[in-house]
């Protein structure tokens, strides 16, 4: 019963496909539709696999800097196959909200912020556990660390000087350390200062009600009593008492110096009431996100201000307002959702029938033997042949399944339980991988750093793109030759995206055969066999030429030898032949018969 009552602030799973992972998000908002259906709002966490390959490398580098500095075990003591399992365990958090259905959820996980004097070894022994170390931005597709992060570790200790033995002076420098502005040993009686403070507020009411700016702001005397009775006027008069060594006469004169009396004002009077609304709606969406506030509503505040204007704002009763408004909405609201065990069969859960696994995904009897082994394959993680329910996992093409331990593994993790060797980790590191033409070639699991299928086949297990091959017909390339003014070859190859005027191309070679209809042209359309060849070489014996040598001498210039080629073709790289033959015409001449 406790296992299936979900409330607000639990993580938990989420399904929106019988075939992806677990979505993992946050319970914020528990609310009823008009129909009676239950909605949860809930913050987003995304996993390695939902982000681009830039920005995981930017969060393995954030992650080897935390190992740098954290006395802890670092990831170069783990195990391959505990590194490959870690980073499954590894989210990120975002600030999007969206709203699911309360029937989707599939169980309850755990989701820590990274503690770094904690070993990540704790987060691999414990089931639906993971961590979390930098924040998301889907929108503008960005990691940052996260601001909220508790400030444990060696980078975040003081240093403690060594204690200083009995009689030994400090010779550190008293000013730099610190600022003395009060001297609780003064003259002045308690009643003295008091009396001395309320004339400082006193000072303050009149100094409001002489400025015009105040006086908008504060327009009853009230008001402008309370905002002169606020710290930072108590602060002024302590600090000068103290600057005159607690004279009272002399503060007092300082107070009220010759221009008039001395105004002072805080946070909360500086900001207008435009701004506080702002600054309102901004805490509403972010948060105490404070560099959030400031970039995206309170530009020309400064960080220093907003933060003061916030803790002198839960002072105030605005403050106490808002906080009573939310409770009162927190308890119209659902606070918790009975969701029952989801035990509908998946579409992919391979059937069954008498006992024997289905022939789905290449699964055959137990009762026949196939002599392929690749017939009854394994699973694709583990490499198990035996399990009580088989998934099929991957592309349908791939014929890939997974038994039901590595099947739960994938749908909350997002990965295979068993590393397997990817095809970058196969190939050695090259700029030539890092061609996009030739990653453009890799699956998305193998550039993700996903496991690839093992099927024990030579072939790559990297599915590459379906390769096809253009076949010309005769016609088209008789075509080619007879319309070369009109086709222009080159010019049509050094802009591929021009269209070609076929109509023109159509009308000229019907023009052109009408007209060579009546000669004894004919194409090349068979090849001659072998036999027919040989009885002719017998018939006609080929003769050597008698080639006369002669020495070269000093008087007559030495032979060269001359090679003499057809007039109607030049050589070529194809064998010494041109395209005319290799395509069986030679300016539309077939080769001589017997």
């Amino acid at each position: 019963m406790a296992a299936n009552m979900y409330r607000v602030g639990d993580y938990v799973y989420f399904e929106n496909s019988s075939s992806n992972p677990y979505l993992i998000r946050r319970i914020e908002e528990l609310n009823k539709t008009a129909t009676g259906n239950v909605e949860a709002k809930v913050v987003c966490f995304y996993r390695r696999r939902d982000i681009s390959n830039t920005l995981i490398m930017l969060a393995d580098k954030h992650a080897k800097e935390i190992e740098e500095e954290s006395e802890t075990t670092v990831e170069a003591d783990l195990t391959d196959k505990q590194k490959h399992q870690l980073k499954h365990r590894e989210l990120f958090l975002s600030r999007q909200y969206e709203s699911l259905p309360a029937t989707h959820i599939r169980g309850k996980c755990s989701v820590a912020l990274l503690n770094e004097t904690e070993s990540v070894l704790s987060y691999l022994d414990k089931e639906d556990t993971f961590f979390y170390s930098l924040v998301y931005d889907p929108s503008v597709k960005t990691l940052l660390a996260d601001k909220g992060e508790i400030r444990v570790g060696p980078r975040y200790q003081a240093d403690i000087p060594e204690m200083l033995l009995e009689g030994e002076s400090d010779e550190r420098e008293q000013s730099k350390l610190e600022v003395k502005v009060w001297d609780p040993n003064s003259p002045l009686t308690d009643r003295q200062i008091d009396q001395f403070l309320v004339v400082a507020r006193a000072v303050g009411t009149f100094a409001r009600a002489l400025d015009c700016s105040s006086s908008v702001r504060q327009p009853s005397l009230h008001m402008s009593a309370a905002a002169a009775s606020r710290d930072i006027t108590l602060f002024h008069a302590m600090d000068t008492l103290y600057r005159h060594s607690y004279d009272l006469s002399s503060a007092i004169s300082v107070l009220v110096p010759l221009g008039g009396p001395v105004l002072c004002r805080d946070e909360m009077e500086e900001w207008s009431a435009s701004e506080a609304s702002l600054f309102e709606e901004a805490l509403e969406k972010y948060g105490k996100d404070f560099n959030d506030i400031r970039q995206d509503f309170l530009p020309w505040k400064s960080l220093t201000s907003i933060i003061e204007y916030y803790y002198m704002w839960k002072t105030t009763d605005r403050y106490v307002q808002q906080k009573r408004l939310k409770a009162a909405e927190a308890e119209s609201k659902l606070k918790q959702v009975y969701i029952p065990t989801y035990s509908k069969p998946n579409p992919n859960q391979i059937s069954t029938s008498n006992g024997k696994p289905g022939a789905v995904n290449g699964a055959v009897g137990s009762a026949f033997q196939p002599q392929n082994p690749l017939l009854g394959r394994a699973c694709e993680s583990c490499y198990a042949t035996q399990s009580h329910q088989w998934y099929s996992w991957g592309p349908p093409n791939m014929q890939c399944r997974l038994c039901a331990t590595c099947w739960l593994y994938w749908k909350k993790y997002g990965g295979l339980k068993m590393p397997t060797q990817s095809e970058e980790e196969k190939l050695p590191p090259s700029p030539a991988t890092e061609d996009p033409r030739v990653r453009s070639h890799m699956s998305r699991q193998a550039m993700q750093g996903m496991p690839v299928r093992n099927t024990g086949s030579p072939k790559s297990a990297v599915k590459t793109r379906q390769a096809f091959f253009l076949h010309t017909t005769y016609f088209t390339k008789f075509a080619r030759q007879v319309c070369k003014n009109t086709l222009r070859l080159r010019q049509a190859a050094r802009r591929p995206f021009v269209p070609i005027n076929y109509a023109a191309i159509r009308a000229e070679y019907a023009d052109r055969h009408a007209d060579l209809s009546g000669s004894p042209l004919k194409s090349k359309s068979t090849r001659k066999p072998l036999a027919c060849i040989i009885g002719y070489l017998e018939i006609h014996p080929s003769k050597k030429p008698n080639v006369i040598r002669s020495t070269p001498s000093l008087q007559t210039p030495a032979t060269k030898r001359m090679l003499t080629t057809p007039n109607h073709t030049s050589l070529s790289i194809l064998g010494k032949r041109n395209y005319s033959h290799h395509n069986g015409l030679d300016e539309f001449t077939c080769c001589v018969s017997d």
